[in-house]
């Protein structure tokens, strides 16, 4: 008797199972590709050009707190540094209309404007809804 309940409830768990992935398509999250556009931050051409660490200091801050404006507004979804000293700096991914909407954000940041960060804008592609964890 005991087997017979051991089976059936690993039957009606398979079952279970198998009932979940054969949803209809209705029911089935939609997959749902969207254009976004990266920005990869490298050294700018005036970068060693600044060496005063007060001015340094002032640019990096309005850098910082440029993100977070356009966090805010919900134009810049992803951003940060890379670890190293290489000549790539960073990364942003904007969610824009379009490049010249990207390269206007771009110019409002302050270490962009003194040369001390230069850019490529790339159009990027994901799933909608995709999220870092």
């Amino acid at each position: 008797m005991k087997k017979l309940l051991t089976a059936t409830g690993a039957l009606l768990l398979m079952l279970g199972a198998r009932a979940q992935t054969n949803k209809p398509a209705a029911e089935k999250p939609k997959y749902e590709m969207k254009q976004y556009w990266f920005v990869m931050l490298s050294k700018g051409k005036d970068r060693d050009k600044i060496t005063d660490t007060a001015i340094i200091n002032r640019l990096q801050a309005g850098h910082m707190a440029n993100m977070e404006v356009m966090a805010a507004a919900g134009k810049l979804m992803v951003a940060g540094p890379f670890g190293d000293d290489g000549h790539w700096r960073g990364i942003f991914i904007f969610d824009a209309v379009s490049k010249e909407e990207v390269e206007k954000l771009l110019q409002t940041d302050p270490a962009i404007k003194a040369g001390r960060l230069d850019y490529e804008i790339h159009p990027w592609w994901t799933a909608r809804g995709t999220v870092f964890k």
